[in-house]
């Protein structure tokens, strides 16, 4: 039996309308592509399939298919780029997720953050999977993922041997072959008490363990409609979650204190889009590639759906402004083998020919960047969220407290309370740490200024994105957007000269004696001043809000024994249930956002998240003071960056 009908038969059950499918290989083109089709069909089904794979010339070839990208998302190419880690592109309102996992099969199952229980529901080998990688180790890795009934189906093309030889190691870990014609499959018949399956639930105990002290989920919700989930803010990480958790069908009440949405950091003209890399390719570097890419897919979906967003994707140059910085440029770009679709080196002629304006230094060059209107993608974001599900908005609300009662959550302005919510998020911006329960989150508001300036003949030919000493942009409706300031705690965000004199110097001193930078005049007194808040390692804050006054005391009981350090590695960091904080995006909020508010989506609703364990302690909100308990060292409550 093909893999298609066998698919078919599967999804046409009448049963769970969420299905988790696992994949280890692609497959060839035409194969995947196949599938894909015939999971877009089923929108009366939520899907999701995981599909685990190395990295390889045939896996880039696939990935970068033409066809498999139009198949993606038929009006906007979908670029997908071969890079370690979890690729998630979102298909037909959510109907269909497709998660590419790149690398060894093992490790990136490892890397899979633990949910309550398994999730997958079937397992298929596809007929490119490295066979030298389908080790019983792997297959109990496979089972610890999955439900307690999930099957398995191999591709038709693998040998008789080789299956006679898989569905051994399957069925030794409680995996079974998905017969159509038996209305009651064999493993109906097998008790979930027995070894394979206690074996399941103890490994299942033992990744949860290893998660501490960051919980994935520590309560998972009951999924009640009556209960919707608020969200605080009116930013593009509110209104990206707001879409993310509409495509899950839930009920979303997003309270606004503007009068329309995106009037802070998120109202920006124009705002560059591209990774944030280290020379080493830390943990940051990778979570920003891969938030990156799935910042261009939501994009150019939305833009697909017909949402109107100001946005051009003409790349990023990055060159250093002065010898310290060209020294970190060139240490960034050589530190690492990067893939050419994130970033590839380039010199002062290519510099110039990709800008349209003559520049004297080389240094990166990022092809899938570019700009977008931060508002205009706030609005489609949320005008899409309301298209899907039942998502309401409230502007001119300022809430002023948040308050939990019986297991569920209330917000409350100066002259009215709402509620109750199954889940309360903290996404405002600025104010995030305005809340008793969110004071101490560790972020600091810096205060930018961008400049507004009239294109020119010269400034005019500039045709993609600069970044040095400061960043400019292409024209879009005859400005460019330059910028920006980075003042610490500022008291107002009333426009400055100081600072729009300033904005021009760092062009200036960027590339001097260009010609076309003569033509930059800053003396209209055009910009826009927002506010960022910064975290102390550029990482945004993404998850459970932590409860201080549960850390304090357990610090206070255990700061003097000698197993302090043990005690915080095996125990979850106390958390406020049901509360959660998406913040601290910094300058990158484009690039950074929408994948947190995503995988914060995917964590509310107890699903598998599409980061990995790493990512997952990156972006907790606990993690400055974990990090400190986890080495012995004492305690300081400050938001302080």
């Amino acid at each position: 039996m093909t893999v298609s009908k066998t698919l078919k038969q599967v999804i046409d059950a009448k049963t769970s309308q969420n299905w988790v499918i696992g994949q280890l290989g692609l497959g060839s083109i035409a194969t995947f592509q196949q599938r894909i089709t015939l999971l877009s069909q089923h929108k009366d089904k939520r899907i999701t399939l995981k599909v685990f794979a190395d990295i390889n010339d045939d896996s880039r070839a696939l990935l970068a298919d033409k066809a498999l990208a139009k198949l993606l998302c038929p009006k906007e190419s979908v670029s997908l780029t071969a890079i370690t880690g979890c690729q998630r592109v979102i298909v037909n309102d959510g109907r269909l997720i497709i998660d590419f996992y790149l690398g060894q099969y093992l490790t990136q199952l490892q890397a899979v953050p633990m949910v309550s229980k398994g999730i997958i529901k079937n397992w298929h080998i596809a007929s490119d999977a490295d066979q030298n990688q389908l080790t019983p180790t792997l297959f109990w890795q496979l089972a610890k993922l999955s439900k307690n009934d999930a099957q398995l189906s191999l591709a038709d093309e693998l040998t008789s041997e080789l299956q006679q030889q898989l569905y051994i190691q399957a069925e030794h870990v409680g995996l079974y072959r998905y017969n159509a014609e038996d209305d009651e499959p064999s493993h109906k018949a097998l008790r979930y008490d027995d070894i394979c399956f206690q074996e399941r639930t103890a490994m299942r105990a033992q990744s949860q363990e290893l998660q501490a002290p960051y919980p994935v989920c520590p309560a998972p919700f009951t999924d009640d409609v009556n209960h919707g989930i608020a969200i605080i803010g009116g930013g593009v990480a509110s209104a990206c979650l707001a879409l993310s958790l509409a495509e899950r069908q839930q009920q979303v009440s997003l309270f606004c204190e503007d009068s329309a949405l995106a009037q802070a950091a998120s109202g920006n003209k124009q705002g560059a889009i591209y990774p944030l890399l280290t020379p080493d390719n830390n943990t940051l570097s990778q979570y920003f590639q891969q938030a990156y890419l799935f910042s261009l897919q939501r994009l150019k979906s939305l833009a697909a759906q017909g949402h109107k967003i100001d946005f051009d994707l003409c790349g990023v140059v990055h060159t250093g402004h002065d010898e310290r910085s060209r020294k970190r440029v060139a240490k960034i770009i050589n530190g690492h083998a990067w893939e050419p679709g994130i970033a590839h080196v380039i010199n002062a002629e290519q510099a110039s020919s990709i800008a349209g304006v003559n520049i004297d230094d080389g240094g990166i060059f990022y092809p899938q960047g570019g700009w977008v209107s931060p508002q205009d993608f706030t609005r489609a974001a949320f005008k899409q969220a309301q298209l899907i599900s039942d998502v309401s908005l409230k502007l001119n609300t300022q809430i002023t407290q948040i308050k939990h009662l019986d297991g569920q959550w209330f917000v409350s302005s100066n002259s009215e309370q709402f509620g109750p919510f199954k889940a309360l998020v903290v996404a405002n911006g600025k104010s995030i740490t305005q809340f008793q329960q969110t004071q101490y989150l560790q972020a600091t508001g810096f205060r930018g200024q961008v400049s507004h300036v009239p294109s020119r003949a010269k400034l005019s030919k500039l045709s993609t994105v600069l970044c040095a000493h400061g960043y400019m942009t292409p024209s879009n409706n005859a400005l460019h957007c330059l910028g920006a300031s980075y003042v610490k705690n500022a008291a107002d965000t009333h426009y400055s000269p100081n600072e729009q004199v300033e904005n021009l110097h760092k062009i200036q001193h960027s590339y001097l004696g260009q010609d076309w930078v003569e033509e930059i005049d800053v003396s209209g007194h055009s910009a826009r001043v927002g506010v960022r808040m910064v975290t102390r390692d550029h990482a945004p804050m993404m998850g459970p809000a932590p409860d201080l006054d549960s850390i304090m005391s357990l610090y206070q009981n255990h700061q003097l024994t000698p197993e302090s350090r043990v005690y915080w590695q095996n125990h979850n960091a106390p958390v406020h249930q049901g509360l959660y904080v998406l913040g601290g995006l910094g300058s990158r909020g484009l690039s950074s956002g929408p994948l947190a508010a995503e995988a914060l989506a995917a964590q509310i609703c107890d699903e598998l998240m599409p980061i990995s364990r790493d990512f997952v302690a990156l972006l907790n909100p606990n993690r400055m003071w974990m990090r400190k308990l986890l080495k012995g060292k004492a305690l300081e409550f400050t938001n302080e960056v």
